[in-house]
């Protein structure tokens, strides 16, 4: 059987990675992370897409990344940016995808599973370096020394990452022809009910929408 596992966070990348891995496979596993993010509400948005894209199984994954990393997304003292900067910006989780893949392989490895799906965009670099495609082509060849039936030549696991070079106004696009409800989508880095409207992401967001000429469906404090 086809499968894939799909690294789901609940914001538009992974979302829309989920609907792509659905339509190309038959039978999908997806993996979320509570790390200790202050924006939670994305984990509830994940939830509402497996159900809605009716994965075989989701895994929501605990971890501690506070006690390991420094980032505005972790520490609640450390003001979310408001403008872009040339610098790496704090909103940066050091490791973060290098240890999201790990776990993903684990769990390829447990389902049998030879294709790992990840929302990311060498586009939307902005410092992030674990979004580049050079990462991914790493991890990739990482995963497949380190997964026991790959090292032993008994299959393969191909890291896909399809947005890599693809805007998100491109990104959006797709995702409406493959029903995605961007409703259920969480971008915004600020702990709230509504998002900010102001933080990097929520700009990005809102700049696709724009350009596509259609109406973002969640609801901003400010724009």
């Amino acid at each position: 059987m086809n499968k894939a596992v799909v690294l789901l966070s609940g914001g538009i990348d992974s979302v829309t990675a989920l609907a792509l891995a659905s339509r190309e496979n038959e039978e999908i596993y997806a993996l979320s992370f509570n790390y200790g993010q202050r924006h939670s509400k994305e984990l509830a948005c994940a939830r509402w897409q497996a159900k809605y894209f009716a994965v075989k199984e989701h895994v929501l994954i605990e971890l501690d990344m506070l006690s390991i990393s420094c980032s505005s997304l972790l520490d609640r003292a450390i003001a979310i940016p408001k403008e872009e900067t040339d610098s790496i910006p704090n909103t940066v989780v050091p490791g973060r995808n290098m240890i999201f893949l790990s776990f993903a392989a684990a769990y390829a490895e447990t389902k049998r599973a030879e294709k790992i799906y990840l929302g990311v965009s060498q586009v939307d670099y902005s410092g992030y370096v674990d979004c580049r495609e050079p990462f991914v082509t790493a991890m990739e060849k990482a995963i497949n020394e380190g997964i026991t039936w790959c090292a032993e030549g008994q299959g393969s696991i191909k890291v896909i990452a399809p947005f890599m070079h693809m805007s998100k106004v491109d990104e959006i696009k797709l995702g409406n022809e493959l029903g995605v409800d961007y409703s259920k989508t969480w971008t915004c880095y600020e702990e709230s009910e509504q998002a900010c409207g102001e933080c990097p992401s929520c700009r990005l967001r809102i700049k696709a929408f724009n350009e596509i000429g259609i109406v973002d469906p969640i609801v901003y404090k400010k724009v």
